[in-house]
């Protein structure tokens, strides 16, 4: 390799941390450059030295690394991050990625799979582990939600009523309930559909397919 990849290595657990760079410190191509124990004096460092590639962890004691990654991004774009994290899951996946995490790696993976990560990062090349990128593609298979889906039961059943053209009065009597519990009932509708008035809301159910003319 003609160049030599600078890197910045920002973990917590000071075993893996050193453990990672006495390994990536045998390859060939690649110069650690600094090492941080925090997302916020990882952050300091990475915008000092500059590095083509950061090795950072997600959760820290003192600033985590999605933080940290937004704020690097920001101001120092061209810096590919590698997020090496024990966690995949939704709630640290994609809040990762739209942080602007370059990969994704897991702590499972051998010191040569880092290696080789760091090595197509720099090359622009993205690696995102297995478990995450099924994780990512069995989000992107789910069935899309509709704002109807977080309608309760008894709240589908007014819908539905007011897709009929009762008014309170009548969906009270339909439906053995009090006007107030149904005025209730309309108000969080119209909340959770995003609709102005029972009108839209009308509409709503028809447009949806939710009864049929």
């Amino acid at each position: 390799m003609s160049e030599w990849i600078r890197v910045v290595v920002v973990d917590d657990h000071d075993v893996v941390r050193k453990g990672i760079i006495a390994y990536l410190k045998t390859e060939v191509g690649i110069e650690i450059v600094g090492e941080a124990n925090s997302g916020q004096s990882g952050t300091k460092l990475v915008l000092e030295k500059k590095p083509d590639v950061v090795l950072m962890d997600l959760i820290m004691e003192s600033g985590g690394g999605i933080e940290a990654t937004k704020e690097i991004m920001e101001q120092f774009p061209t810096c590919k991050i590698i997020i090496l994290t024990s966690y995949y899951d939704n709630e640290k996946v994609f809040p990762a990625l739209k942080a602007g995490a370059f990969s994704y790696m897991l702590k499972t993976s051998s010191a040569e799979e880092i290696a080789v990560t760091i090595k197509k990062a720099y090359r622009g090349e993205t690696v995102i582990a297995p478990k995450v990128a099924n994780q990512i593609m069995n989000r992107f298979r789910a069935p899309e939600k509709m704002p109807h889906d977080e309608l309760t039961e008894r709240e589908l059943e007014v819908l539905m009523c007011i897709g009929e053209g009762l008014t309170n009065l009548e969906i009270s009597q339909k439906m053995f309930i009090g006007v107030k519990t149904v005025k209730t009932h309309v108000s969080n509708i119209l909340s959770k559909l995003d609709v102005k008035d029972r009108t839209q809301a009308a509409v709503y159910v028809y447009k949806n397919g939710l009864m049929k003319v």
